[in-house]
């Protein structure tokens, strides 16, 4: 089908209406931009989340945080969603490393419950000699880090980047760095990298969201406010997708899927050669 045919524009979660989503079986929603800015649920967003019930999955970009932080943290601000309702990038690409790669050696540019969840599940963290090296939102990177990250790379790490948002919105509509920021400097050094994206552009979030949910993608609904992270990633996957446009900021915010982020198989990627 067309995407046109299955875009619709609104502008917020506060002027979403019901009859847009109620005949849907699931509804996949993004965070930040779209239900909370800066840590703050926006307007109209708890009513959203309960009325939506248990049909609503966060479907989210987010590399910070695992699903039980972020639980945790939404709950207290008003939004009862429940940490097996919530599918994150940064949590999925800890998992899927260490279910491909047993007890691998992984060098982790994260924030600290990555770092956290990474020991969790088995892998050994190392700064040499390492098979993979997972780039995510990092407040404390630095040019140090990413020279030590790109003589990994150089050895034969897999570069894993767990999403390639350049920002996301805080409160006022202005970028916030994401992780798309962190790899274009990583690809400024070495342009000829080619790094395995686990977050959307790619549907491997909402694919496990609908497994999870046990909806078809025919019965589901995407909600977010990228056209090229959320939409695509809506697209490839086969769901309706509810476009959230907001007042633009100053800086426009997204990735640039088209120009850095081919689409690819989880199972295509080789090692990334710097």
């Amino acid at each position: 089908m067309d995407v046109a045919m299955r875009t619709r524009k609104t502008t917020t979660i506060q002027w979403l209406g019901a009859a847009e989503v109620d005949g849907y079986a699931a509804i996949l929603c993004d965070l930040d931009g779209c239900l909370i800015a800066a840590g703050r649920a926006l307007p109209g967003a708890e009513d959203f989340v309960r009325a939506a019930g248990k049909r609503v999955s966060i479907v989210s970009n987010n590399s910070a945080d695992t699903s039980v932080t972020l639980s945790a943290k939404l709950n207290a601000i008003g939004l009862p969603l429940p940490q097996e309702s919530i599918f994150l990038a940064g949590e999925l690409a800890v998992r899927t490393i260490a279910a491909e790669r047993p007890g691998a050696r992984i060098h982790v540019i994260a924030e600290q419950p990555l770092h956290a969840l990474a020991t969790e599940l088995g892998l050994e963290r190392a700064n040499d000699r390492t098979d993979v090296v997972l780039l995510a939102r990092d407040t404390k990177f630095t040019l140090t880090g990413l020279e030590k990250a790109l003589r990994l790379l150089e050895q034969g790490a897999e570069l894993v980047v767990t999403n390639p948002d350049l920002s996301h919105p805080n409160a006022d509509g202005r970028p916030v760095p994401e992780t798309g920021s962190l790899l274009a400097a990583f690809k400024a050094c070495c342009p000829e990298i080619a790094p395995r994206v686990i977050g959307k552009p790619q549907p491997f979030l909402i694919n496990a969201a609908l497994e999870a949910a046990g909806v078809p993608a025919s019965e589901a609904v995407f909600v977010g406010d990228n056209a090229a992270t959320d939409g695509a990633a809506a697209t490839l996957a086969g769901l309706d997708f509810i476009h959230l446009v907001a007042t633009p900021s100053p800086l426009a915010n997204g990735a640039p899927v088209e120009d850095t982020l081919p689409l690819t198989h989880p199972s295509s990627v080789e090692a990334s050669a710097c």
